[in-house]
């Protein structure tokens, strides 16, 4: 089509509509295929699948899955190969859809079509559907859609020519100004800077307010049941909104709320509440991406206006989770020379104009676009390549500074009611803010404002604490360090150094300038790229550069011979681990000069920081906002690094050399290598507090005024105190005010709804016992079966032997690490295809939200005890003591993660399922957490099928 067609006004095809004219659509769930052409559905065998898929030109539902069930590679793209998520996610952008043909047609307001000649069907019609929206005189955005469309016809998009000419069937007004529609950072709105809202007031909620408001909320959302024991969660947790009296004495609830009490408009109702009396943001965290969204989506109570909702809640995660609008700028560029994906750069643009806010990390992006098709992983447009996961970022020296979605979210939690935030940026940028205060510098600005916090999904709060605080110099860490100072040292790599950064910030300023090329050129002693291909070479022939990579060469000869190869070889999934203590002399040796290379480089950092805060001070007259902006973001990463991550492992190099062998009973050091397909991927030497939750409460918790940690499972039934272990796990066992405690019973009929059976006759360390004892009770349900595993190796022998055998049921079978999806994406598909099975591990077991039929069996391969690592141990070690105390401790974890996963089985009061336990072995004390009405059995497995046939008949 002639460059001159895009400034014409077209008109109304007569006749036959081409863009109509599709190819046969292909559905190939597990088992045989289907296709769907002008002559309608009609199942086909494997191989002829195969013939449709790979000779076209055919339609599919995520081509790279569809290879995968017929045994191929996944595909390049083919103008043969059209895609219909593509369609999707051209036709809606930023509009969920769950990447199957039942998650498009469920998306399109269709029934969920059974089987693979319904799911054949269902595919041809979304892509009629699609393609008849873009027909209509009203679809928004014609021209801005037409000008992309043109562009990718001319970059050989399979979809192009049939939705170039459907736009064309409605006038299309003159374009304005030429382009190639790629260029979404050029036509997003810019953020406008507001006076500051002040501190927020200190006026109480009262519990009747509370539950006013709660009845305002229910009633909003169509919600007219009565439900006393929300109302009365709503009430107590107006504590948590109460003013202190005293520093450091936060008001501090530990609530255990039962699995369908309703504990988020519970608690919206005094946080909303609380943010219009005192013009203050109430933060929620939370630890899953899921739950966020769902916090999101039930504030509309609160705001059903969405103009009004986007001021008042905001969704707030870290940098990383966020598209970089210079990033993509930059891969555009390079796709356009045709180095890059450039209609998945083009899909991705298209988006960025539609998103809500630029999350690229459960967000409205769609995560499985960029898995489609083969394309090479530097090349994808992908989170990966996208957000800034490097602290690369060059902030008011960005061209698109202004249009930053990062920069838009951060100024607008700064005036919302609610902000919907996650432990780890709750915990590590208070810990940064901290740091900064303690020295008289600004606070970052993020967390002056928690003062009121709800830790939803709190039982996770002292595993991310734990990472959030810990420190691990490793051979990968060392070199994006070396990176970021540096920038990228290969042909063809994207990125910033700091002179590109701060250069012309520091040329007029000579110890400034001194400062940093003293930093680069020390960077250099740094592991750069490929470090693994030095230390440990499948060769053997190790070559070292520099005293970094020497230090893990000892630390990997250390672990080889401090570990057996039987071990290495059990713990391959997981990598191999050893005591740092007592320590090898060439580690010890090492160690002295990793010391001193981290410090030349720690020092000039720490020089270049101080003459930057030189230049804010010296120069505060004459800087404009732009140079101001730009030095206060250098500032926090070289805080980030100089002052936090560098001396951490100088501090753990030291603890090494001086210590002898006594450690620091407050941490845990340790060595460690990470394995990947068979080879050494990384080694390190790590650091951990065996307690986490005295940094948390430091950071986190003292300094806030009130506190709400709620969860469905807190509480332990078989200690004395059954919230000690929740006390002790969230910090708050040390506060001067000790914290209030509240549970509130699920109201949920599990006597009637659910049945709890531990299977006594399956082998739980044969993978083929445990696949068939699955499958039969997978198909005994009716499928909606997930299987919870312990272990990857496990999880991909059971999927191996079960897959086949569900699929000549008609059931088809997902599993994490296997499939080529992300978990967020096969939770998706397993919520929208009712009779489909997914395989996970804890990912999956604390990411599942499925109310209703899709889930109806859970079943666990085996008890899922905490991995015996050293750090595990010495945790044990302090909190359980004696042996029977230290077994208490395992237990704990152990009833906790069972409760939580039971927790996923009934989410609605109509809802029924089992739960089967595949271990003969397991403690009946290990179900004590489970909610009233839910009673054990012991069964064979013909007796466990016969009960699931019969129960969810």
């Amino acid at each position: 089509m002639s460059d001159e067609s895009l400034l014409v006004t077209t008109t109304v095809r007569s006749g036959a509509e081409p863009w109509a004219a599709l190819p046969p659509a292909l559905a190939v769930p597990p088992g045989a295929g289907a296709v769907c052409d002008d002559e309608g559905p009609r199942k086909i065998g494997r191989g002829a699948a195969e013939g449709v898929f790979t000779t076209g030109p055919v339609m599919v539902a995520h081509a790279s899955l569809t290879a995968r069930r017929l045994g191929l590679s996944p595909p390049a793209r083919s103008p043969d190969l059209l895609d219909v998520l593509e369609l999707h996610a051209f036709v809606r952008p930023a509009r969920f859809c769950a990447p199957s043909p039942s998650g498009l047609a469920l998306a399109l307001g269709q029934p969920e079509p059974k089987g693979a000649e319904e799911q054949a069907a269902a595919l041809r019609h979304a892509a009629e559907a699609l393609l008849r929206e873009l027909t209509d005189p009203a679809w928004p955005g014609r021209e801005e859609a037409y000008t992309l469309a043109m562009t990718l016809q001319r970059g050989g998009w399979a979809w192009a020519p049939r939705v170039v000419q459907a736009l064309e069937s409605q006038p299309l007004k003159p374009r304005r100004e030429r382009g190639s529609g790629l260029d979404a950072w050029s036509r997003l709105p810019e953020w406008e800077d507001e006076a500051p809202r002040g501190e927020a007031g200190s006026s109480p909620v009262d519990s009747e307010s509370a539950r006013i408001r709660l009845a305002k909320l229910l009633e909003a959302s169509g919600l007219d049941e009565t439900r006393p024991t929300q109302s009365d969660y709503a009430a107590e947790v107006a504590f948590a909104f109460s003013p202190r009296n005293e520093e450091g004495r936060p008001r501090v609830l530990l609530a255990e709320a039962g699995t369908g009490t309703g504990k988020t408009l519970g608690y919206l109702a005094p946080a909303s509440v609380w943010a219009e009396r005192n013009q203050g943001a109430a933060w929620v965290s939370t630890y899953t991406r899921a739950l966020q969204r769902q916090i999101d989506r039930e504030s509309q109570a609160l705001w059903p206006d969405p103009a009004v909702r986007k001021v008042k809640t905001v969704v707030r995660k870290g940098r990383e989770n966020y598209l970089c609008l210079l990033n993509l700028q930059d891969m555009v560029q390079a796709a356009q020379l045709g180095n890059g994906d450039l209609i998945g750069l083009a899909l991705t643009s298209r988006w960025a104009l539609h998103s809500r806010d630029g999350d690229m990390t459960g967000g409205d992006f769609p995560g499985w676009l960029p898995g489609l098709f083969a394309t090479p992983a530097s090349q994808q447009a992908s989170a990966g390549n996208l957000v800034d996961r490097r602290g690369e970022c060059v902030h008011a020296a960005c061209p698109h500074y202004r249009t930053c979605f990062v920069e838009k979210t951060i100024r607008a939690s700064r005036r919302a009611d609610l902000v919907v935030a996650n432990h780890a940026l709750v915990m590590t940028q208070a810990a940064f803010d901290g740091a900064r205060s303690a020295r008289g510098l600004k606070q970052d600005g993020e967390t002056a404002a928690l003062k009121r916090i709800v830790f939803d999904e709190g039982h996770h709060l002292f595993d991310a604490a734990d990472s959030a605080f810990s420190a691990c110099l490793s051979g990968q860490e060392a070199a994006e360090l070396r990176r970021w100072i540096r920038g990228p040292e290969g042909r063809g790599r994207r990125g910033r150094g700091l002179e590109q950064r701060l250069g012309d910030l520091c040329a007029d300023n000579e110890p400034a300038q001194k400062a940093l090329n003293d930093a680069i050129r020390a960077a250099a002693a740094f592991p750069g790229e490929g470090i693994s291909g030095r230390i440990a070479p499948p060769s053997g022939e190790v070559n070292p550069v520099g005293p970094i990579e020497q230090f893990l060469m000892a630390a990997l000869e250390q672990i080889r011979a401090r570990t057996s190869e039987a071990a290495s070889s059990a713990s391959s999934e997981f990598g191999t681990e050893c005591a740092v203590r007592p320590a090898t002399e060439p580690l010890l040796e090492t160690a002295r000069a990793a010391a001193q290379a981290i410090a030349s480089v720690e020092a000039p950092l720490l020089a270049l920081a101080r003459h930057l805060e030189d230049i804010l001070d010296d120069e505060a007259s004459e800087l404009d906002g732009s140079a101001r902006a730009r030095i206060e973001g250098a500032l926090r990463g070289l805080d980030r690094r100089a002052r936090m991550t560098l001396p951490g492992w100088r501090s753990m190099l030291a603890a090494l050399q001086d210590g002898g062998d006594q450690p620091d009973p407050d941490f845990v050091d340790w060595l460690s290598v990470e394995t990947a397909f068979g080879r050494i991927h990384d080694v390190a030497l790590r650091r951990h507090w065996i307690d986490p939750t005295v940094p948390l409460e430091a950071a986190v918790i003292l300094p806030a005024h009130g506190v709400l940690v709620t969860s469905a499972t807190l509480s332990d039934p078989l200690s004395e105190d059954s919230f000690d272990m929740a006390r002790m796990r969230t910090g708050s066992s040390r506060l001067i005010e000790p914290p209030r405690t509240l549970k509130v019973e699920s109201p949920f009929d599990y006597a009637n709804h659910s049945r709890v059976i531990v299977v006594t006759d399956v082998g739980k360390d044969d993978p083929r016992q445990t696949a068939a004892a699955m499958r039969e009770l997978f198909l005994a349900a009716g499928g909606g079966g997930l299987g919870l595993f312990t272990a990857i190796r496990r999880l991909k022998a059971v999927y191996e032997r079960l897959g086949p055998d569900l699929a000549k049921a008609g059931y088809p079978l997902y599993a994490q690490h296997v499939d080529p999806l992300e978990v967020g994406a096969l939770v998706d598909i397993f919520r929208a295809e009712q009779d489909s099975c997914l395989l996970g591990t804890d990912a999956v077991r604390d990411g599942v939200d499925v109310p209703g039929r899709s889930l109806r069996m859970l079943a666990f391969d085996r008890v899922p005890w905490p991995r015996p690592d050293i750090l595990h141990r010495a945790r044990r070690e302090k909190f359980g003591g004696t042996a029977a105390a230290g077994r208490g401790y395992d237990d704990s974890l152990a009833r906790a993660r069972i409760a939580q996963a039971f927790g996923r089985l009934i989410r609605r009061a109509d809802d029924k399922g089992i739960f089967v336990m595949l271990d003969a072995a397991t403690p009946t004390r290990l179900f004590a957490s489970l909610p009233p009405g839910a009673e054990v059995q012991r069964m064979s497995l013909v007796e466990a099928i016969d009960l699931t046939r019969e129960f969810l008949a």
